[in-house]
């Protein structure tokens, strides 16, 4: 019997399931792993508003990152899948009870932390050193990020303002950023791309998620190839 993690690495097992997909979606959807990246992560710490995780996330699906991270320490809480419009499909979701697993977590996958903040020593956006893997962590509404992750940074950024308010929505702040950096890593020389093994995963995934009666044709499959 196949293992679980080996399903997901089967190539025979992708080209069974792509029978039950058209051509069309087959093909989006290597389109669409060509522009994804891992290079850089976003993570949100305790947002108060449920909308603004869901937005933020629908951002990372926008424009390519294949991965974010949501610490729940104080709210616990599910996607809101109204706002986040299908981006719960295809983006990646990590959720952790506390700051510190994560940014333990991050730091083995061997990403810098790095906090948005208006801090004093913050970088501008625009100054963002974009050649090294980093995890961009953005806090609540009403506070920011907590002091545990302030003070764990490798770096902050901030965002030029040159108006009156001093302040931007979280779900506002997490668009600008990614942008910048997604537009800026896409015309750079650095090898951001997913490898060849996290695009076939991904692509088993996603085929999945198109498929209703997966269950059953998974077992289908395990059975030829028993």
């Amino acid at each position: 019997m196949i293992s679980t993690n080996k399903l997901f690495q089967n190539i025979e097992y992708l080209n069974y399931l792509e029978d039950f997909i058209t051509d069309n979606r087959k093909q989006g959807f290597l389109e669409v792993l060509k522009k994804r990246t891992k290079h850089f992560t976003i993570v949100t710490e305790d947002l108060f508003q449920l909308h603004n995780t869901s937005a933020v996330m629908r951002s990372c699906e926008v424009f390519g990152l294949q991965e974010l991270h949501v610490i729940e320490a104080n709210m616990g809480k599910t996607i809101d899948k109204e706002i986040a419009m299908g981006a719960e499909k295809w983006v990646d979701i990590h959720r952790h009870n506390s700051s510190q697993h994560c940014i333990d977590n991050l730091r083995l996958q061997g990403y810098q932390i790095v906090a948005t903040t208006p801090h004093a020593d913050s970088s501008l956006l625009e100054n963002f050193d974009i050649s090294k893997p980093a995890a961009l962590f953005f806090g609540t509404e009403r506070s920011g990020l907590s002091d545990e992750i302030i003070n764990q940074a490798d770096s902050y950024i901030k965002i030029p303002m040159v108006g009156f308010t001093e302040s931007l929505n979280i779900s506002v702040s997490a668009a600008i950023v990614i942008q910048d950096i997604t537009t800026r890593l896409r015309n750079s020389d650095i090898s951001w791309q997913l490898s060849e093994s996290e695009v076939l995963e991904k692509r088993i995934d996603w085929t999945r998620k198109t498929i209703k009666d997966i269950d059953n044709i998974t077992e289908r499959f395990l059975q030829l190839n028993r």
